[in-house]
């Protein structure tokens, strides 16, 4: 399996992000893929507080460490791409990882037909 390190939204609509990048994680196994996405590991309840700053640079910092193994970085973009994500797209480019570019679009027309709104890109 090969191992990617996800990059997906969290700030903003948390609860719709986490959705997300759980279904991020499911298309990335279903690819034969082993992917990690730090953002939903660190920020389980008890562990680190996204909305407060050392936190959340504490949680990019160990993320991208982990980034380091990985043979690819993931980024799915149907949200759009967060100020945390740049971070992730960024560090891959100066390590010389190369960064691939997914949607799952199905799964927002889902989401968002059932909530009768559009996807935001903030």
């Amino acid at each position: 399996m090969r191992l990617v390190f996800i990059e997906s939204p969290y700030e903003g609509d948390v609860e719709r992000n986490i959705a997300y990048a759980r279904a991020c994680i499911m298309d990335s196994l279903s690819k034969g893929e082993a992917p990690i996405a730090s953002h939903l590991l660190y920020t389980q309840p008890g562990m680190l507080r996204d909305e407060v700053l050392n936190e959340r640079r504490l949680g990019i910092a160990a993320g991208l460490e982990w980034a380091t193994v990985a043979e690819a970085t993931i980024v799915y973009t149907d949200l759009g791409i967060s100020r945390g994500m740049e971070y992730g797209i960024d560090h891959a480019d100066q390590c010389g990882r190369p960064v691939e570019y997914r949607t799952i679009t199905p799964w927002c027309r889902e989401r968002t037909s059932k909530a009768g709104g559009g996807v935001d890109t903030a």
